[in-house]
């Protein structure tokens, strides 16, 4: 009687249809009970629309292009010299926001699509994490400081809220995590390495030492970004640049529908709104962002319905639009430079002048074309023609 071989445990995945459906079920749900009860009286009020200022909305689309423009030379200050351009960092991070307004909880995939798009570009792998995580940390920071000055004002002026307790407590816990990170690089970095290298070693498909190497880079060019104060300081002037922008947008759309929101009121609620949003829930925060901003907006003085258009109008510039003008970027980075002109250019010149081997005699590139490689059709007219014969006359 034969044994049955004892089969490997096998891990519990979930489907991806499982995950799709818990993801929409979650969409709705936030949609009913946060979006939905916010439009009431929206329609009620649509006569707004014909009393929009159509140049403050026109305003308002530039200071959000404005913001992107800010979050590209952001990745260009964090990277190092000799990478991409700032145009192509706009189109970069472009495609990588695209992406996480699709996918729940898409931060991650983003990440990743910037990082394999940084790659296309020859940024070395571990100055390409290093460029990602400082972004990424160098924005939450500082979205946290102006949300927390903004409570302070606020507080001050009109009491407190429940609420603000709620998203100051999420933010403490993302600095705190930052900061544990960046300490652990910094003063137990050999420990980090050795940590990274052997839980690398266990993974398939991952070296250990290449990981190990990885990491430590990324720590001394941390270390060096913290020690040059200037480039630290245009950093977070950049990322400060950005989200203030794209709050002035939001400003501006409100006010396009007449009514002026203080900039400490307007701070509190777009600061709640963002960092809420950083729960992977929904892509980018959708219906929490909504949720968030329209009641708070209306706690400091605007009419529910000039809060529902004023918000929804700035959320069709900041969420849906990236979505389609993403997607036309990332075909412009895989057709144009970087992309797959440049590598079906790469295969044709291998395929015209293939590398031998070392040690092999040499191929010719083409059938037909003589031992030393050159091409058969611009061969020299003494190739092409016969050789004359010999005069025998002289030799009679």
């Amino acid at each position: 009687m034969s044994r049955v071989p004892d089969r490997a445990p096998t891990r519990l995945r979930i489907p991806k249809q499982v995950r799709w459906t818990l993801s929409a079920f979650l969409l709705a749900l936030v949609v009913l009970y946060l979006v939905i009860p916010q439009l009431e009286g929206a329609g009620k009020s649509l006569y707004l629309l014909g009393r929009v200022n159509v140049a403050y909305l026109l305003l308002g689309f530039g200071l959000e292009f404005a913001s992107l423009l800010a979050y590209a030379q952001l990745t260009y200050t964090v990277l190092p010299k000799g990478g991409p351009s700032r145009g192509q960092l706009l189109r970069i991070n472009t495609s990588s926001l695209a992406l996480t307004h699709v996918i729940p909880g898409g931060t991650a995939a983003g990440a990743g699509l910037t990082y394999r798009l940084l790659g296309d570009f020859e940024v070395e792998g571990a100055d390409a994490a290093f460029g990602l995580a400082m972004q990424g940390v160098g924005s939450a920071v500082v979205l946290n400081l102006l949300l927390w000055v903004a409570l302070v004002v606020s507080i001050f002026r009109r009491g407190y809220n429940p609420l603000y307790g709620i998203a100051a407590g999420v933010g403490v816990l993302l600095m705190a995590a930052f900061g544990g990170v960046i300490i652990l690089l910094l003063r137990g970095r050999h420990h980090a390495v050795e940590i990274v290298r052997r839980v690398g070693n266990y993974v398939p498909f991952v070296s250990g030492d290449a990981l190990a190497a990885a990491v430590e880079r990324i720590a001394e060019r941390l270390r060096a970004f913290l020690d040059d104060r200037e480039l630290l300081v245009r950093a977070l002037v950049w990322a400060a640049a950005n989200w203030l922008l794209d709050a002035a947008s939001l400003w501006v759309f409100v006010f396009a529908f007449g009514k002026v929101i203080p900039p400490d009121g307007l701070l509190v609620a777009y600061g709640l709104a963002n960092v809420l949003a950083v729960i992977p829930i929904t892509p980018g925060g959708l219906g929490i962002v909504e949720g968030v901003l329209i009641p708070t907006l209306v706690g400091f003085g605007a009419s529910k319905q000039v809060a529902t258009l004023g918000v929804l109008s700035w959320r069709l510039v900041n969420f849906w639009l990236p979505i389609p003008a993403g997607f036309g970027t990332y075909l412009s980075l895989r057709i144009g430079e970087g992309g797959w002109r440049r590598r079906v250019e790469d295969a044709r010149q291998e395929a015209l002048h293939p590398v031998a081997a070392p040690g092999t005699p040499d191929v010719p590139a083409l059938s037909g074309a003589s031992p030393s490689g050159a091409d058969p059709e611009n061969r020299s007219t003494s190739d092409s023609e016969p050789e004359p014969r010999p005069d025998r006359s002289a030799a009679r």
